[in-house]
């Protein structure tokens, strides 16, 4: 599957709320601000990436890196 910043967002948001943690509590957790946390979760694409892993690994999300086939 490939990935927008929109789709990221959206998982990031079902993964929070399923795991039932406030975005207060996972900016607090992640060391990031709530601004940052609703900016993620709303899919813009200018959230910085090491925050965004760092968001990631606080809610158990596994980031899988492929490297494509030479055809």
């Amino acid at each position: 599957m490939r990935y927008t910043p929109e789709k990221l967002g959206k998982f990031i948001r079902e993964t929070r709320k399923n795991l039932d943690i406030t975005q207060r509590e996972l900016a607090m957790s992640s060391g990031t601000g709530i601004r940052f946390i609703t900016d993620l979760e709303k899919g813009k694409p200018t959230c910085h990436i090491g925050k965004v892993l760092t968001v990631m690994n606080m809610l158990g999300i596994d980031t899988t890196l492929t490297v494509p086939k030479n055809n």
